[in-house]
């Protein structure tokens, strides 16, 4: 069975910028861990990008901080990461999930028998997205997320989002090695 790992939007806006939270940083060096323990052929990267007008946009009205503006410091992901996801797949998205590498999985899935294993941020928010979004299209793939290498918004909201996973049949692991 071929493993595959998402990593969702490990950006510095999302670690310790506009958005940021200590929570997230202190997932970082799990993460590492995580991405360090794949092939990085099977390692697929989302990467949250906004344009200027970002406040104009329905996700701005209902989020009002700029964050992950491209060409911005904010948008990048910290070097450490930057340089472990050397040679991932990586999947831009100006929202909370990527259909796009959805529609890869959902390929590979009917090539080979497939796993996917998702870490990153925000949990209550784009891993809870794409982790429902791989189960919805592919109900027969196990979809795992390690909360250990995850954060939220909230505690509250990650713990919220890890419940709701849980609920749709979606394995939650705390720090297991892939």
């Amino acid at each position: 069975m071929k493993q595959v790992l998402l990593v969702i939007d490990m950006q510095k806006d999302f670690i310790d910028g506009a958005l940021g939270t200590k929570e997230a940083e202190a997932v970082v060096p799990a993460v590492l861990a995580k991405i360090r323990a794949y092939d990085i052929a099977d390692v697929f990267v989302t990467m949250d990008l906004h344009e200027e007008d970002y406040l104009d946009t329905q996700e701005g009205k209902f989020l009002p901080v700029r964050h992950c503006i491209r060409g911005t410091e904010g948008q990048q992901m910290p070097s450490e990461l930057e340089e472990a996801l050397r040679g991932a797949t990586v999947f831009e998205k100006g929202g909370f999930g990527s259909v796009e590498l959805m529609q890869k999985l959902t390929e590979l899935s009917g090539q080979e028998e497939l796993s996917i294993e998702i870490v990153g941020l925000c949990t209550d928010v784009c891993v809870v997205t794409h982790a429902l979004m791989m189960k919805a299209a592919m109900p027969s793939v196990p979809v795992s997320v390690d909360a250990s290498c995850c954060a939220g918004i909230t505690p509250e909201g990650h713990r919220d989002a890890i419940a709701t996973m849980r609920a749709c049949q979606i394995i939650i692991k705390e720090g297991e090695s892939a």
